[in-house]
């Protein structure tokens, strides 16, 4: 029977996509795909979840796209832009563990210089949450099994006693792998199903 419950946050807890942000700054549709395929990509973002300054990785983009320094530089300051809406349905099954005593955590793949502001404006949710273990401050990511290790141990958790969701199945492999209860997310529907069948809530 599982007693706690880790969360990852982007696309479990909270939409996410540098799409969001740019489509703010670039009005051309296919101008947008190419910047977001070739600039700001996916890849790039992630060397802040590791662990690197914004001001390091900025500057180095900004020496292979000159041309583009302004929105490159964009991404820093307006880094809470790409990220939308709760995913649906789960600020209240987030509400409901949280009444039925069951402990939250989370572990998420985030720029330790982009956590503070957004765990500061999302307070309502991460309130309910006890610790959260964020990579870029501890320079270690998804699916490295020293970031599972990492926050069992801080959290106090026993892996075959508590649930891990996450969207990325890299992620879940990971965690399944150090004998955390691995569970995929897809929407709130079948993840709240799954905590009932796991005896989590009623």
């Amino acid at each position: 029977m599982p007693t706690a419950v880790i969360f990852d946050v982007g696309l479990v807890l909270y939409d996410w996509s540098p799409r969001f942000l740019y489509e703010r700054l670039i009005d051309d549709d296919r101008a947008l795909d190419a910047f977001l395929r070739d600039v700001v990509t996916h890849d790039w973002h992630f060397q802040h979840d590791a662990g690197r300054p914004f001001a390091e990785t900025s500057a180095e983009l900004i020496r292979q796209h000159p041309h583009h320094e302004a929105l490159i530089s964009a991404w820093g300051p307006r880094f809470l832009e790409s990220i939308g809406a709760p995913i649906a349905g789960m600020p209240g099954l987030v509400d409901d563990l949280h009444a039925a005593a069951v402990p939250l955590y989370a572990i998420t793949n985030f720029s330790g210089e982009f956590w503070p502001p957004f765990r500061t404006r999302e307070s309502a949710m991460f309130d309910r949450f006890r610790d959260i273990v964020v990579s870029g401050d501890e320079k270690l990511v998804k699916p490295d099994a020293a970031m599972y290790r990492l926050a069992l141990e801080r959290f106090g958790l026993s892996a075959e006693h508590t649930v891990f969701i996450d969207d990325n199945e890299a992620n879940i492999a990971g965690a399944a792998a150090v004998g955390l209860i691995a569970l995929h997310f897809t929407d709130e529907p079948t993840l709240r199903r799954h905590l009932v069948d796991l005896g989590l809530l009623g």
